[in-house]
């Protein structure tokens, strides 16, 4: 899924990375699968995320796919939102998509991502098309600040956030047809969740994911948006905004999950953390009365411990009562 512009730290660290590994880069020696793994490793693991990449729950033997997954994320979104936009944005994302289709069409990488990923793609006959749409979704970043229907909000979010729990899919070993059904609409409304934590965020780079036609529909002005206004229509605007997404999630509304019973149950846990995750931060919007441009809602620590306990409660006792 998108994530948000890192910090300047991070941003000088990613321009370092990119005079490292970039299409401009001086040649250098292919890394070795070793190398290219903790290279994935650390990038996964030194960047701060709402819930970590990979929980301790995690089988070990999918912790370094997961990583290498996770990279090839992180360095497309950069790629998209580190660079300054524009052009020389969409020139990196289209120089990352010919990095993804060498590695599916001759197996050669030289950048480190490639070289650890093309080793996941190996193993789990991952298609090239969740990987492709995640580029398409930034490169639309570049031409695209705001969307006039929901229904083009959707399509955008099938592409940014959807391919990211096609590709756990896969990792599970468990991308079904009816698999994909519910994990791209808890994915979509997760989005959404994302969305509208960081409406004052998003603003700020230019970015508005508040469709237009809502916007009309409570009579809510491109003024009074630009001005980040607080009033009785705006706060309908995202009480209505919140629901939407929770209708996105509500394959999660039953505690006994049935979707997850196939994974193992530590996969189950993890799973169930981030879409958990989505909720509490609808929770978070509705508590601070859906105020959004006044404070930012956050999950906590404390929050993630307390996802991550019923979480593995849930785990236990549905596999208890189906007898695993």
């Amino acid at each position: 899924m998108t994530t948000k512009p890192q910090s300047p730290d991070e941003a000088a660290r990613f321009a370092r990375e990119l005079a490292n590994w970039g299409p401009e880069a001086p040649a250098q020696a292919i890394p070795d699968l070793a190398t290219a793994r903790n290279y994935c490793r650390q990038l996964a693991t030194t960047h701060y995320e709402n819930f970590p990449v990979v929980s301790w729950l995690l089988p070990r033997s999918l912790h370094q796919h997961f990583y290498n997954i996770y990279a090839y994320c992180r360095w497309a979104d950069d790629l998209g939102d580190e660079v300054g936009g524009g052009q020389r944005a969409l020139d990196l994302l289209s120089w990352w998509r010919r990095e993804l289709h060498a590695c599916y069409e001759s197996g050669e990488a030289r950048h480190p991502v490639f070289v650890a990923l093309c080793d996941t793609v190996r193993e789990f006959a991952i298609p090239c098309q969740p990987f492709d749409d995640l580029i398409s979704a930034f490169e639309q970043d570049q031409a695209v600040p705001n969307y006039e229907t929901f229904e083009q909000l959707v399509d955008y979010c099938r592409r940014s956030a959807n391919p990211v729990g096609r590709l756990v899919l896969y990792l599970c070993r468990q991308a079904t047809p009816e698999n994909f059904v519910w994990s791209d609409s808890i994915c979509t409304g997760l989005q959404l969740a994302n969305f509208w934590q960081d409406v004052s965020r998003d603003l700020d780079i230019g970015r508005i994911y508040l469709p237009k036609e809502d916007l009309q529909r409570f009579h809510y002005t491109q003024e009074e948006l630009h001005g980040r206004v607080t009033n009785r229509v705006f706060l309908e605007l995202m009480e209505f905004q919140v629901g939407r997404a929770r209708r996105w999630l509500s394959p999660w509304s039953s505690p006994s999950l049935p979707e997850l019973a196939p994974f193992p149950w530590r996969v189950q846990v993890d799973i169930e953390l981030f879409a958990r995750g989505g909720e509490r931060i609808l929770d978070q919007i509705e508590r601070i009365g859906y105020k959004v441009w006044d404070h930012r809602p956050i999950v906590t620590k404390a929050d993630v411990a307390r996802l991550f306990a019923g979480c593995i409660w849930r785990a236990v006792w549905r596999n208890l009562w189906r007898g695993k």
